[in-house]
């Protein structure tokens, strides 16, 4: 396995591959002196710096160091990789350099798009069957890289074909912000939802607090995980593959869930599916379109309102006085309002009457239209501009950065209705459009200083997420939020792991009516990324305290784990379980399936593309005996499986794993 990357969430993946998997890991790093450090702080900071200070003096171990030995000396063992190479960009000589030829497998994590997609040309030319895997931003650009390499593959090995089926050869596209900015926004909201969101399928896991005694938890769908003994503790931190007995417990069997008293527990709570899943332009709005309503205030809109009220009523009564038809009534009280030549000289005194008061209502239109007027220009003039937070706000989520995170946080918060006010700093910042498009309001200016987190009103916020690049912006800017609301519920977005554990135990135990959580997007990413190695479909991946539940998409035949064996022989506890089985990718229909199904959230993930026909279509009847009508989605998915089903190996199923449960079912057994 090579991965070349520039920042925490190559190392990360590196040292997942290595130490979950057991794989041989060649990890391709800038030089220290030209490389980005992450903006971490403390004890942090001065590991990471000697880490990247000491792979100067690694040399590059040309024989590829085994497991055993850690390979490429004491800096590649620190990086979590056999052989560290250094190099500024993965060229065509570094790639050979790593070995590339006889790799299985290629994960591509730098920063910008451009040089992974380079890069991902340079290698296909130069190992056609080589498996890829590139962190892109661009979702569309994503798309079209995924075909055009998978096509080249197929025309440079001769199996067309077979190339959409074929695991060796498949490219997978995935995004680190797209796997991490569901769990972030849900967090920000409830607090206790987790979701997972892949091309209009949506899992949605609650957590739930212990039950009362003599009560009994409903368990939903299934019991996913039992929160950590210390879960109600304020001063308690969130529980890691560390904790022991006292820490979370991912999978629990029904015997673990019947004796954990005073756990809370992670339920899967709903299952749904929506062919036409929201783009992301938010609630009731178009994208590029400017709405009606906004060209105009409310209380301009009040003002109209008021003056088409008097018309009509003009109208009324003049028919009644007059008694004319009601058509000709309103003709002649909107010629008295425009004041069109039409005395009512000789008429009654009520019709002279009516005339000179539509006269006085035309004089009262006349301001409110030129308001009008004025309004919408300037509507359109400034409609490039950034919204300032209206007064009044409260109820709304305020988010500080609008980086490649923040941009997919805050769409994902739109798509859900939910009011947000932005801060960012730098003027030129990427999500600055989206933020523009979407008019949710911004404030320019660095959180750091005094006056900025007030006029995003964080005294009336409902929560603040604090996702920016920097750990020091987002701890200082959440210490100041607390001093103003100690009852805020905050979300942090740190790069060490131990430092975000020592932050939240602090902030728990100083503030323990208040939500706390903090979050690493390359923790949340790192296990999708490692499974698409592998030519898997990871659907998502869940926090549930400091540790990761992912939920995956595989083929039944080849794992002797599940072929042959019913439901409930296949769940291991603490390993895996098989959620539900997907019939429309069943069959002879199924052969393009696990092709056309890419992992994660980056470019839209499809589980079970094709109809299953003839054989399958019967499988699914047998299926579906067992289980509720409810199980059924349009997706061609069932759940709810009785233990006695038998899983066959043309069958395709949806499981949840740990993350050393999805290596030992999936992982490659054999090392060079």
């Amino acid at each position: 396995m090579i991965v070349c990357g520039d920042d925490g969430l190559a190392h990360r993946l590196a040292a997942e591959l290595r130490g979950v998997y057991g794989e041989q890991v060649t990890l391709v790093v800038p030089p220290a002196q030209r490389s980005v450090r992450p903006p971490v702080v403390g004890r942090a900071r001065a590991a990471s710096a000697a880490l990247l200070d000491r792979m100067v003096g690694v040399a590059v171990n040309r024989g590829g160091g085994s497991a055993g030995n850690g390979g490429g000396g004491n800096g590649a063992s620190l990086s979590g990789a056999d052989r560290v190479v250094e190099a500024a960009e993965a060229t065509e000589a570094v790639l050979a350099e790593a070995g590339v030829q006889r790799a299985a497998a290629l994960a591509l994590v730098y920063e910008d798009d451009e040089t992974n997609i380079r890069a991902a040309l340079t290698a296909r030319r130069l190992n056609p069957r080589l498996r890829l895997v590139l962190r892109l931003y661009n979702r569309r650009l994503g798309q079209h890289i995924e075909a055009l390499l998978d096509q080249a593959a197929a025309l440079a090995t001769g199996d067309t074909d077979a190339a959409a089926d074929a695991v060796d050869n498949s490219v997978t596209v995935l995004s680190d912000a797209d796997t991490a900015a569901p769990a972030l926004a849900a967090t920000a909201v409830a607090g206790t939802s987790k979701v997972v969101q892949t091309d209009g399928l949506l899992l949605r896991a609650v957590e739930r607090p212990p039950p009362a005694p003599g009560e009994v938890a409903d368990p939903g769908l299934c019991t996913l995980a039992l929160l950590s003994a210390t879960s109600s503790d304020p001063a308690g931190a969130d529980g890691s593959e560390g904790s022991g007995e006292h820490g979370p417990r991912l999978l629990p069997d029904e015997a673990a869930i019947r004796s954990a008293t005073g756990r809370g527990t992670v339920v899967l709570e709903q299952v749904s599916y929506s062919a036409g899943v929201s783009g992301g332009t938010g609630r009731g709005t178009v994208a590029g379109a400017l709405p009606f309503a906004s060209l105009f205030s409310p209380r301009l809109r009040w003002s109209l309102a008021g003056l088409v009220g008097c018309v009509l009523a003009l109208a009324v009564a003049l028919c009644l006085v007059t008694g004319m038809h009601p058509l000709r009534a309103l003709y002649l009280t909107l010629l008295d309002l425009f004041a069109i030549d039409d005395p009512a000289l000789g008429a009654s005194t009520g019709r002279q009457v009516l005339q000179l008061l539509s006269g006085l209502v035309g004089l009262l239109l006349l301001p409110v239209l030129l308001a009008a007027v004025l309004e919408a220009l300037g509507t359109f003039r400034s409609v490039s501009a950034l919204r300032k937070p209206p007064r009044g706000l409260s109820g709304h989520v305020v988010l500080l950065g609008l980086g490649k995170i923040g941009t997919r946080v805050l769409t994902r918060l739109r798509e859900l209705g939910i009011p947000v006010v932005c801060v960012e700093a730098g003027p030129e910042a990427r999500g600055l459009a989206t933020a523009r498009r979407l008019r949710v309001p911004v404030v320019l200016g660095d959180v750091t200083q005094e006056g900025v987190l007030e006029a995003a009103k964080i005294h009336r916020a409902h929560a603040l997420l604090a996702v920016t690049s920097s750990d020091t912006t987002n701890l200082e800017a959440v210490l100041y939020a607390r001093s103003v609301r100690p009852d805020l519920r905050v979300v942090l977005r740190l790069y060490d792991d131990d430092f975000a554990t020592a932050v939240y135990r602090t902030l728990r135990a100083a503030h323990p009516q208040a939500l706390t959580r903090s979050r690493s997007v390359s923790h949340l990413a790192a296990p999708a990324f490692a499974g698409a190695m592998f030519g898997r479909q990871i659907l998502g991946a869940i926090p549930v305290e400091r540790r990761v539940l992912l939920f995956a998409a595989v083929r039944v035949g080849g794992l002797p784990q599940l072929e042959g064996k019913t439901v409930g022989e296949a769940f291991r506890a603490g390993a895996w379980r098989v959620l539900a089985l997907d019939t429309a990718g069943t069959g002879a229909s199924s052969g393009t399936a696990s092709g056309a199904a890419r992992a994660g959230g980056g470019t839209g993930s499809r589980v079970g593309a094709g109809a299953g026909t003839g054989a399958a279509g019967a499988r699914r009847e047998q299926v579906e005996g067992g289980v509720g009508a409810d199980s059924r989605l349009p997706s061609g998915l069932l759940w709810d499986l009785p233990d006695t089903y038998v899983l066959r190996a043309e069958d395709r199923v949806v499981l949840a794993a740990t993350r050393r449960g999805l290596a030992e079912l999936l992982g490659r057994r054999t090392r060079a």
